[in-house]
């Protein structure tokens, strides 16, 4: 199977998983992700771009927000991997990034990514900020439910667990998670455009908070 093909089976895989998502984790994530990932790799070719390139069409395929029996879903992507002609150590690698490149996975884990782990991640979570950042977190707070904003202050230093269970309005997420993130990018590529997107951000909440104040 060539790298092309090998590269649709897996899309496609995405694709089926993805599909119907509207919480912000849809297949619009998924190929703004792997554009990232194109990009990033552009100016860091010593990475695989293979390996990359395939954890960045997979990485939400268990993620735990998504799916409600994890390791069964892990063993499907593993499947899918070895299935497209991936070899069992490609595949190991692939699955070692998407275990260990969320936020959730690094608050109660120390994280020592790979340079191709590096690139997916960078490329993951410069989705997750700026304009697009914005509307995917109001995307994932309105399909579970979630207030725009609560009285309650932003926790920090959160577990995992914590993490997970945290029920805030939307907005206490761009505060508990979202501004940090750019002082977690590996690569100088990925900062300086998180830096960017996060002033976006801090212009948003800004704007925001003065118009919830009624001064606007």
């Amino acid at each position: 199977m060539t790298a092309e093909h090998k590269m649709h089976a897996l899309y496609e895989y995405a694709l089926r998983v993805h599909g119907g998502d509207s919480s912000g984790h849809g297949m619009d994530h998924i190929d703004r992700v792997r554009a990232n990932a194109q990009a990033l790799l552009q100016e860091t070719p010593a990475a695989p771009a293979d390996i990359v390139m395939a954890a960045a069409t997979l990485h939400d395929t268990y993620d735990d927000k998504l799916v409600p029996d994890v390791a069964a879903a892990r063993a499907q992507t593993e499947r899918v991997l070895l299935d497209s002609g991936f070899s069992a150590a490609e595949a190991t690698a692939i699955l070692t990034i998407i275990d260990q490149m969320s936020f959730h996975y690094g608050l109660d884990h120390e994280v020592h990514l790979t340079l191709a782990g590096q690139l997916v991640q960078d490329a993951d979570r410069l989705d997750a900020i700026g304009a697009i950042g914005i509307a995917r977190a109001f995307a994932y707070g309105g399909a579970h439910g979630r207030p725009l904003a609560s009285k309650e202050a932003p926790q920090s230093h959160m577990t995992g667990a914590q993490y997970r269970q945290e029920k805030s309005g939307t907005i206490s997420h761009f505060h508990e998670k979202l501004l940090g993130l750019a002082d977690t990018l590996n690569t100088p590529a990925a900062r300086k455009i998180g830096a960017q997107r996060t002033q976006v951000m801090r212009d948003f909440l800004a704007e925001f908070a003065a118009e919830q104040a009624g001064l606007r």
